[in-house]
């Protein structure tokens, strides 16, 4: 065996682990359909319904929150890099020309 895994998208895992809570098929079943072991899909059921509690236990709002002030620390940053790299470069321009006089 080569070891090589199968990597599945997060929409498609989500689509399966909904039909898994549904119960409208057994995770056999499901298995069979999907191509996908059964311990993948009551993992990815326990996933689906422990992240169901966070979306409404407020901690979505809350990592959205602290993303939008990292990027706004961010974005200062990137203001205050440009101010000092127009400074060197104005002052790169004058060391330039008062090396030139002499």
């Amino acid at each position: 065996m080569t070891g090589t895994r199968k990597r599945y998208s997060a929409a498609f895992k989500a689509q399966v682990a909904l039909e898994a809570i549904r119960g409208e098929l057994t995770l056999a079943q499901l298995a069979a359909k999907h191509g996908v072991h059964q311990t993948l899909i009551n993992s990815w059921k326990k996933q689906a319904i422990e992240g169901m509690s966070g979306t409404f236990s407020g901690k979505a709002e809350a990592v959205e929150a602290d993303r939008r002030d990292e990027i706004d620390k961010l974005h200062a940053m990137i203001g205050q890099l440009v101010v000092k790299r127009d400074f060197l470069k104005r002052a790169s321009g004058r060391w330039a020309l008062i090396g030139g006089v002499r």
